[in-house]
């Protein structure tokens, strides 16, 4: 069992808010954090003898149950939402009362947005995290992912036959149910192409060409698979810095084992011997980074930088009055030329402040404003993400 650092919060937020919204993928925990949070009534809305009790009669379904009241894939039940804010506007003083899970992002917002708006918390459980899992090495939490079934599988084998199904469960069920023309091989051959050009520009127009849809019919379908929580969009920072900038966001498989899987690597020693690895490292130090900050400054925002001329930033934490950019690398020293474009970016305005994460042990200073980090204490949350020690003299 794992401790989840969200709980928490949860805790926290359910003694202030009538209802709570727990997004994130299917098979990440948010069920058992559920569970382990609370001590109520819950139904599987995807569960026909659960969705029957709601069907006929949402309001009376509320009325009848104790409190507090657990609904897993609330999306599937688009008229629960109007039925809570009138419930919860009965008495808006009583937090804790309804907690709603979902795995499809644009559906349930859209709802809550619209029927909620100041009754109900937000937050994103992501798959489990290297500060989560202080049993497995980190080598271990990259190879196989967050998911908990695929961390803790016996064996690659099992662990390979995991990922295939949720996969397959992902393309056949979830993806279909919005009515996409493509068949379940063509979404599998998309998946896959993503997995090639992890940490890469989106270019849709060329992701078209090589499936043989259109332009539109492969941006519908990435903010269908960005809505489940398996792709991030990392959108670039402009500033107004008189260069010109590279404007297409980077495209991440949020998760790296799915990432392995898409991708053919089914061992940790096959990973060492992958050509994108490199890539695949950048994009888990930067799912574990985003989901740390948000736990402890939920408003931050998060850039990446590039200019036309190549100068980049693989990451910007955007906090409001600090921005600092973040450099990552897999190589276990740090060399001259790796915070060049930390450098830049302080000189034109674009961060306040740089970190060069990379796989050694030890942390120094590299120029005014500019350290160097190791990874693992900083990805198990036992390092600050800022720059502490002062600049050589």
């Amino acid at each position: 069992m794992f401790t989840r650092f969200l709980a928490e919060s949860l805790t926290r937020m359910a003694r202030q808010f009538p209802a709570m919204l727990i997004l994130g993928p299917r098979q990440c925990g948010k069920t058992t954090l559920a569970r382990q949070c609370l001590d109520g009534s819950y139904f599987d809305l995807e569960k026909p003898s659960d969705a029957q009790l709601f069907a006929a009669d949402v309001e009376g379904a509320l009325r009848r149950f104790p409190e507090p009241i657990v609904l897993d894939e609330a999306q599937r039940l688009p008229a629960l939402f109007s039925v809570l804010r009138s419930l919860i506007d009965e008495d808006r003083k009583r937090p804790g009362r309804f907690f709603l899970l979902g795995s499809v992002d644009p559906a349930l917002k859209r709802e809550v947005f619209e029927s909620l708006a100041g009754r109900i918390a937000v937050v994103e459980l992501t798959p489990l995290l290297p500060s989560e899992t202080p049993a497995m090495s980190l080598r271990q939490c990259w190879h196989r992912g967050g998911f908990p079934d695929a961390l803790l599988a016996e064996d690659e084998s099992a662990w390979d036959l995991w990922q295939r199904n949720y996969m397959r469960t992902f393309v056949e069920r979830d993806l279909a149910r919005f009515g996409l023309d493509q068949s379940p091989e063509q979404l599998h051959t998309l998946l896959t192409m993503l997995a090639g050009q992890q940490g890469g520009l989106l270019n849709a127009s060329a992701l078209g060409r090589s499936l043989g849809v259109s332009y539109h019919t492969v941006e519908r379908i990435l903010h269908l698979v960005e809505g489940h929580f398996l792709v991030r969009r990392l959108l670039p920072y402009h500033a107004n810095i008189g260069k010109r900038l590279v404007k297409s966001p980077k495209l991440y498989l949020r998760d790296s084992g799915l990432l392995h899987h898409l991708a053919g690597i089914s061992s940790a020693a096959a990973l060492d011997r992958w050509a994108q690895r490199g890539a695949s490292w950048e994009g888990f130090a930067i799912e574990t980074l985003i989901a740390l900050e948000r736990m402890v400054r939920p408003s931050s925002r998060f850039w990446f930088h590039r200019t036309q001329s190549g100068s980049e930033v693989d990451l910007i934490v955007d906090r409001g009055q600090q921005r600092v950019g973040v450099e990552i690398k897999l190589a276990l020293a740090v060399r001259p030329g790796d915070a060049s474009g930390l450098l830049r970016a302080r000189a034109d305005g674009v961060i306040h402040s740089g970190v060069v994460l990379y796989g050694g042990n030890r942390a120094f200073p590299l120029a005014e404003g500019i350290e160097a980090l190791p990874a693992e204490p900083v990805l198990r949350g036992k390092m600050a993400l800022t720059p502490t020690t002062p600049p050589p003299q």
